[in-house]
């Protein structure tokens, strides 16, 4: 069965869940020719993440999209947030149905980290700069569910798919905050150079954090990446201000 709708598939970062993206979720859900899927990628389900690999992200998300084929889509929008952001890169390299991808503060470089080797002590010791931007309840609530063996997991990932940004092929939306004390913005604005594709985008977000859907500007993110997927890409490459 063909579907003539077209499928969006969510994919939510490290140490998070699908409530990060929920406002989206809804607003994105309110179209009539979009589907919306969303899921919690292997061992977020818990408290604390406890023996999970790499492998199984990549595999719960290959699942995901080979689901949605099997079930007709043509179609497919990826939106990957953070880690998402490299599990959705993944996806637009190896399936032609996947359209269009927005990466929200891709996670290519994470905490203190360079080239995909985090610096662990060196991001703890961020603990209270981060706690400044966000609730102290919600940083310790992050930082107590990812113990050091399941970064570590983290950095292989990231590590491993470093040159994933010149691989893709489909129009590209990367939304990154100034503020953004997870995933430095520096690591963006390096992928946007690196993307190889006739349509992309990038939007800074002044004043943003990493939880890019629930802040003040998120309304103006939202209403971007629904135009992004609404509208029949142009030949053009832009970086844009809000």
């Amino acid at each position: 069965m063909i579907r003539f709708r077209k499928a969006v598939l969510m994919i939510h970062g490290f140490a998070g869940g699908t409530y990060d993206e929920e406002n989206l979720a809804f607003d994105l859900e309110l179209d009539k020719k979009l589907d919306v899927y969303s899921f919690t990628l292997p061992g977020h389900d818990k408290s604390i993440i406890i023996k999970v690999k790499k492998e199984d992200w990549v595999n719960a998300c290959e699942e995901k999209i080979k689901m949605l084929i099997d079930s007709g889509y043509k179609d497919i929008y990826v939106i990957g947030h953070s880690m998402g952001g490299v599990l959705a890169s993944l996806l637009a390299t190896k399936h032609k149905e996947v359209k269009k991808l927005v990466l929200v503060a891709p996670a290519f470089e994470a905490l203190d980290s360079k080239d995909g080797n985090i610096n662990v002590f060196g991001s703890i010791k961020k603990a209270p700069q981060i706690i400044k931007t966000y609730s102290k309840d919600e940083v310790i609530s992050r930082m107590t569910k990812m113990p050091i063996p399941m970064i570590f997991e983290f950095q292989k990932l990231i590590k491993e798919y470093q040159d994933l940004p010149a691989k893709i092929s489909c129009p590209t939306l990367l939304i990154h905050g100034t503020n953004d004390q997870i995933v430095p913005i520096s690591s963006s604005e390096k992928l946007y150079d690196e993307l190889n594709v006739s349509v992309k985008k990038f939007l800074v977000v002044e004043g943003a954090t990493h939880d890019m859907f629930k802040g003040k500007k998120k309304d103006i993110v939202m209403d971007e990446i629904h135009s992004f997927l609404r509208n029949t890409p142009n030949e053009k490459k832009n970086r844009i201000n809000i």
